[in-house]
Order: structure tokens, then C-alpha cells, then sequence
């Protein structure tokens, strides 16, 4: 099972150099994410979002690329393929495994200035390394399907006391 993460930094450049930290522990096969996302706000004021695409969406595409060159193959297999790969990609992003596109406007609009926020799926990760990678940065949780316990942990981590049970 899939687990949304959403944490909120004091700082422009934190969520990405979180993301980054997290796509190295994923090299090593520690951490393991379906999608991540940030949206920052610079000192001007002005917002960003860095989304990557999700694996549901990949997943969409090419499976409607397979439907389509199925079925338009006959025909138009060019156009066929086309076709079914947008159309994947529209049913990769219905499915729930993506970031809700309505949570992440709420959230760049409740950032103030020079403040970034990550949104990670994660599937699966160590808890040992990616607390230890999380106590480098000072954060707040926004959101979490994660179970209490695991979520008491990633806050301690991400707050000054920086210590985990």
C-alpha cells in the first residue's frame, strides 16, 4: 500500500533538496515512490510546481498505447497508438495512485513567501534511513496516511528535537 506524504520547508530549495536526498536512497533501494511533487513560493512571491510523472500515469499510457494499437491497428496503427497512449494517460490520472491535483492548489496557496512543500507517494522505504535524511531538514507535516505511530516519528524527525523512538 501506497502512503501520501505532504511536508511543508521554511525555505525555497528545501523540498528539492529532500527529493534529491530521496531519489539517491531510492538508487540504493531503500525508499521506494510512485510520484513526488513540489510547489515553492520564491521571495517575490512567486509560485513554482515541479511534478514528475507518476507511475499510474506511465502505467496509464502505456496500457491505452496497447489498447489502442489493438484496436485502431487494423485501420490507423499511428494513430491508434496515439490515441490510446492520451487516453492512457487520462486514465493513469483518474486512478488514486497520483497526487490530488485540488490538495496541492490548496497548499500553494497557503504558502507564504521563500517556502516550498514535497508531496511523495511512497510504496515502500526503509523508516531507519529516511528519518535519517529527514533530520538534516526542519519541516511540518501537513498530510499523511501514514499510521500514528509513523507519523509521531517523521514529525519528531523534521522538528528541532530531531530524535525518532
Amino acid at each position: 500500500m501506497s502512503h501520501l506524504i505532504v511536508i511543508a520547508f521554511d525555505g525555497a530549495d528545501e523540498a528539492e533538496k529532500v527529493r534529491a536526498g530521496l531519489r539517491t536512497q531510492q538508487k540504493e533501494g531503500l525508499v521506494a515512490l510512485d510520484d513526488a511533487a513540489i510547489v515553492s513560493r520564491d521571495a517575490e512571491g512567486k509560485l513554482s510546481v515541479k511534478n514528475e510523472v507518476s507511475r499510474a500515469t506511465m502505467m496509464g499510457t502505456g496500457i491505452g498505447a496497447l489498447l489502442g494499437l489493438l484496436l485502431g491497428g487494423l485501420f490507423f496503427p499511428l494513430t491508434g497508438l496515439a490515441i490510446g497512449a492520451l487516453g492512457g494517460a487520462g486514465v493513469g490520472a483518474l486512478t488514486k495512485m497520483g497526487v490530488d491535483g485540488k490538495f496541492v492548489k490548496e497548499v500553494k496557496e497557503s504558502l507564504q513567501p521563500n517556502t516550498s512543500a514535497l508531496f511523495i507517494i511512497v510504496r515502500s522505504a526503509d523508516p531507519t534511513a529516511v528519518l535519517g535524511l529527514l533530520r538534516n531538514y526542519k519541516g511540518r507535516v501537513l498530510q499523511t496516511t501514514l499510521d500514528s505511530e509513523a507519523e509521531e516519528n517523521l514529525r519528531r524527525a523534521l522538528s528541532d528535537e530531531g530524535e525518532t523512538l
